[in-house]
Parts: structure tokens; C-alpha cells; sequence
């Protein structure tokens, strides 16, 4: 079966959303997942590497898979909004995909800033079948909200993430609410420098540990 993607323009809160739509190659999706990019300020977008493989991942594990660039970004209208505004880009996102799978359940996963805004949404809904947060930035303010989550949690980590240090993750892993998982990936840096494949492999191993 060759890849469908599709380009679809989205009603956002702050004007039209950019989004690119893909279903998985060779099997029926049994999941709807909304993928957030890195932070829009310092040049993260739905083409970003990382959310390029965490999206092929998904799809390899039996996912439907949307990317979308924030409010601010390529042709996506408005201005930043301070990660809340961001949040309810992906909202209207996830209110879309819902809209044209609505027989799936949902997921959310996101990439730095990415990670927050999925894990923020994710978190908020509660009906998540999960939530995957690749370089969670633990630096990025507090997270109380993961204590009480009990959305399903998936962190994958590099282990020489300069915005997520393994320390400091671990720390906060360790207050976060079940069911939840981490992997730390053997990478060079936050954007997982010389470990790409092995994200990809992961992503769809814990996927399918949680599907």
C-alpha cells in the first residue's frame, strides 16, 4: 500500500492551521494522533527531524498521524502565543482529526515545547489512550499537572538532553501519577544527534506496549 499523506488547512483559534495528514502504509489505524513540534521561537516546525520519525513511528504502529505547524508557523496564521495559545492550535487539531476518524481513539505526542503542549492537552482531556513526550524540557517551568494525570505517559529521552537533564527528569518521573514509562536513548544532544532510527524503534515498541 503506498503512503497517503495528505495537506489540509485547519480552523484554528488564531486563524488557518498547516497540517499535514498520513495513515499507515499497510494496515488499518486503530489510533488518531496529533503530533506537536519544538518551540516556534527558535525555529521548530511540523518538519522538525525528531517529529518527522516520532510521526513515522506512530504510523508504524498502526496510527493516523496529524502534524500541524503552531499559530506563527510556515503557513499557519497568528502570532505565538506563550504555549497557551499553542495548546488550543492543538486542541483545534485534535478537534479536527477526531472529526474525520471518530470511530479511533486519540493520542497526543509532541517534541520539546511539543512535549509540554501534548502533555498539557493530553492531561486536560483525560480520554487519551496516550500521551508520548519526546525531550520533555524539564526546564520549562513547573509540571504538577503530570502528578495527577492518569492518562497513559510515555518519555523518551536522549541522555545528553541540555534542556531535559536525566537528573532532573528522573526526579520528576518519579512524582508522576501511573501509569507512565521511560526510555532514555543513547543520543548526543536534546535533539537526539546521532540516535534517530533508534527514537523511531522505540517509539513504535512502547506504542505498541500501550495500543
Amino acid at each position: 500500500m503506498p503512503r497517503r499523506i495528505e495537506s489540509h488547512t485547519i480552523a484554528g483559534p488564531a486563524g488557518a492551521l498547516e497540517a499535514l495528514l498520513e495513515e499507515p502504509e499497510d494496515q488499518e489505524p486503530h489510533t488518531a494522533a496529533v503530533v506537536c513540534h519544538p518551540h516556534p521561537l527558535y525555529g521548530g516546525t511540523m518538519h522538525n527531524k525528531v517529529v518527522y520519525r516520532i510521526a513515522r513511528g506512530l504510523r508504524r504502529s498502526g496510527a493516523v498521524v496529524l502534524r500541524f505547524n503552531f499559530r506563527g508557523v510556515g503557513r499557519s496564521e497568528g502570532e505565538h502565543g506563550y504555549l497557551e495559545g499553542e495548546i488550543e492550535d492543538a486542541r483545534a487539531a485534535l478537534d479536527w482529526l477526531r472529526g474525520r476518524y471518530p470511530r479511533l481513539g486519540f493520542a497526543l505526542a509532541g517534541f520539546s515545547f511539543g512535549a509540554r503542549a501534548a502533555t498539557r492537552l493530553a492531561c486536560g482531556l483525560g480520554d487519551s489512550r496516550f500521551v508520548l513526550a519526546a525531550g520533555f524540557p524539564t526546564r520549562m517551568g513547573a509540571a504538577e499537572y503530570l502528578e495527577t494525570c492518569g492518562v497513559p505517559k510515555i518519555f523518551l529521552q536522549s541522555t545528553q538532553d541540555q534542556f531535559g537533564p536525566k537528573a532532573e527528569l528522573d526526579a520528576l518521573f518519579a512524582r508522576v501519577a501511573d501509569p507512565k514509562q521511560i526510555v532514555y536513548i543513547e543520543s548526543g544532544d536534546h535533539f537526539f544527534a546521532g540516535a534517530l532510527q533508534p527514537l523511531e524503534e522505540r517509539v513504535v515498541e512502547c506504542v505498541r506496549l500501550v495500543s
